[in-house]
């Protein structure tokens, strides 16, 4: 098990990781949360080499994937990078890469009433006002959960606040602030139900966020 304590806050600065070879020929992955090797609960970030596939698989409890470079396919389409995609609990798909690509992945978390496919390209869906000068753009959301793309402008400051149900943040660019620390472009964290923080930027800053969706 990784990281499976959801008690406790994780930052990880995902460059730094080693890739790790999974089952299938020319799949990669950098692993940052695992209930167990190849089943159950797992996030990571995940690397297909030009041509690489993966055999046809199910989903128990769902997929989410966000596409960070290149592209991805399934007998479904090619999702470029900026596509968004959930796949419901039950759903199966046999994955490939043509010209290879790096993913965050989320397996085996959805609510088993969840059952929305989810298909957004995250490159030109709109940008909404948010909380001072924030953009927020909506991805998806089911009861407590609620997952977003937060657009922050440079020397942006929003109020503290707390996490319902936790957050969970990956940066895709700029740089993330808070009173803990600062998180460059590619830092994954997972924050505890009802923890508390003051963030900010300085630079313009992109963030997915996911909330409410931790156990309390």
């Amino acid at each position: 098990m990784l990281n499976m304590d959801f008690s406790q806050k994780v930052v990880i600065h995902t460059p730094d990781q080693e890739w790790i070879s999974s089952p299938s020929g020319g799949v990669f992955r950098k692993p940052l949360a695992r209930e167990e090797a190849e089943r159950g609960h797992a996030t990571s970030i995940v690397r297909y080499q030009p041509g690489a596939s993966f055999s046809r698989h199910e989903h128990p409890l769902g997929e989410e994937i966000l596409v960070l470079e290149g592209v991805f396919s399934d007998e479904t389409g090619d999702y470029g990078e900026g596509s968004y995609l959930r796949n419901p609990p039950g759903s199966g798909h046999a994955p490939f890469s043509k010209e290879g690509c790096v993913l965050f992945v989320k397996l085996h978390q959805f609510d088993e009433r969840d059952t929305a496919t989810v298909r957004i390209n995250t490159n030109s869906a709109e940008w909404l006002p948010g909380i001072g000068g924030l953009e927020v753009m909506p991805l998806h959301e089911f009861e407590h959960e609620h997952v977003a793309l937060v657009k922050w402008p440079a020397h942006e400051k929003f109020q503290p606040h707390r996490h319902f149900g936790g957050e969970e943040i990956l940066v895709l660019s700029g740089e993330f602030c808070d009173e803990n620390g600062r998180y460059p472009a590619g830092t994954w964290m997972r924050s505890p139900h009802m923890s508390q923080h003051y963030p900010f930027v300085d630079q313009e800053t992109v963030i997915w966020v996911k909330t409410g969706h931790l156990p309390f």
